[in-house]
């Protein structure tokens, strides 16, 4: 079988795949601005690879697991807002509606939020609780621990952090499925994204769009305090406040969540941002008191978590060797 998995993200879109769970068949990074100007660069790689059996595709929001084929409008509503001119957004509605013309073998998986294994009352009042790029990062998550700690699948326990450029969630998985989760726009700052916003702060809004999601994070703080008019991740040793805010926000979502998984295994990290030993060290030291911290493994060099969960969903949802991995997180009946 040949299965590729994408991660649609908010710096890159990566894409990872293997035949027959063995050869590596692409491990590679686009930015996301240059899909947003250029979608077929994406089909001219994915064009390459084929024939290919799946490639569990770009979900956003994610819906509940369908073929391109059935995607409807309500569909890619659903997985991304359609009115904003953002580009990660515009790149995957570009893409998405690319794939379906071509008639490519794309299946749509969902976020937290879609999961039968989180409690409905979890789920009052909620949309972002873990984007489908995040369930594949769980995936890889369960994986990575049944190995290290030769568990079955169904008693891997966790939270999984992951920190990207933009974002940071958390999810919370008890025997075996997420239980519970905490999304990029509902939590923690990320290094872009404010996270979760004060309603009072909402309301004075003018006309919101979805690029307030993208601003009021740890960059703009550390900029505003310092007169700075930017700076990367790696900056960021030399501003020690804005790492306390960032490593107490983390700590906040990770001990909440051990309310909906009371005794963790471990405390997983991932994400772009974690490559960064200062950053990564930071958060340890922070998450510690919580549990035992581990960074996750990962069978790709360039591409992010996310891609590589996907590929293991999609190598699932065809019966393969993660076919019970699916299963597990209830993605198949």
């Amino acid at each position: 079988m040949r299965i590729v998995g994408i991660d649609p993200g908010t710096y890159s879109f990566d894409l990872f795949g293997l035949e027959d769970d063995a050869k590596i068949i692409i491990d590679e990074a686009v930015s996301s601005t240059q899909v947003f100007n250029n979608p077929f660069l994406l089909m001219e790689k994915l064009e390459a690879l084929m024939p290919l059996d799946a490639i569990v595709g770009p979900s956003g929001y994610g819906i509940p697991l369908k073929n391109i084929r059935d995607m409807s409008g309500s569909d890619l509503a659903n997985m991304i807002p359609l009115d904003t001119e953002v580009a990660v957004n515009e790149g995957i509605k570009l893409l998405l509606l690319e794939m379906k013309a071509r008639k490519y073998p794309v299946w749509f998986t969902p976020g937290v939020s879609q999961l039968k294994t989180v409690p409905r009352y979890r789920k009052w009042g909620k949309k972002d609780m873990g984007t489908a790029d995040k369930v594949c990062c769980v995936a890889l998550g369960i994986k990575d621990q049944s190995e290290r700690l030769n568990l079955p699948y169904h008693q891997t326990s966790f939270i999984y952090l992951e920190v990207g450029y933009g974002f940071t969630a958390a999810m919370g998985v008890a025997n075996g499925k997420i239980v519970d989760g905490i999304g990029g726009t509902n939590g923690a700052f990320g290094f872009l994204s404010g996270g979760g916003m004060d309603a009072e702060v909402a309301i004075r809004l003018k006309s919101p769009t979805q690029e307030v999601c993208f601003a009021g994070g740890i960059k703009d703080f550390v900029c505003s305090l310092n007169g700075d008019k930017d700076i990367e991740p790696e900056d960021l040793k030399n501003y020690p406040e804005g790492m306390l805010l960032w490593a107490e926000n983390i700590a906040k979502d990770v001990s909440s969540l051990l309310v909906s998984v009371t005794n963790p295994k471990e405390i997983i990290l991932s994400g772009r941002l974690m490559k960064d030993n200062f950053i990564r060290d930071s958060f340890t030291a922070t998450l510690e008191k919580y549990g035992k911290v581990v960074l996750v493994n990962k069978p790709s060099i360039v591409a992010k978590e996310a891609a590589c969960g996907a590929y293991l969903i999609g190598e699932g949802i065809l019966g393969g060797k993660y076919y019970k991995l699916v299963k597990e997180i209830s993605l198949l009946s």
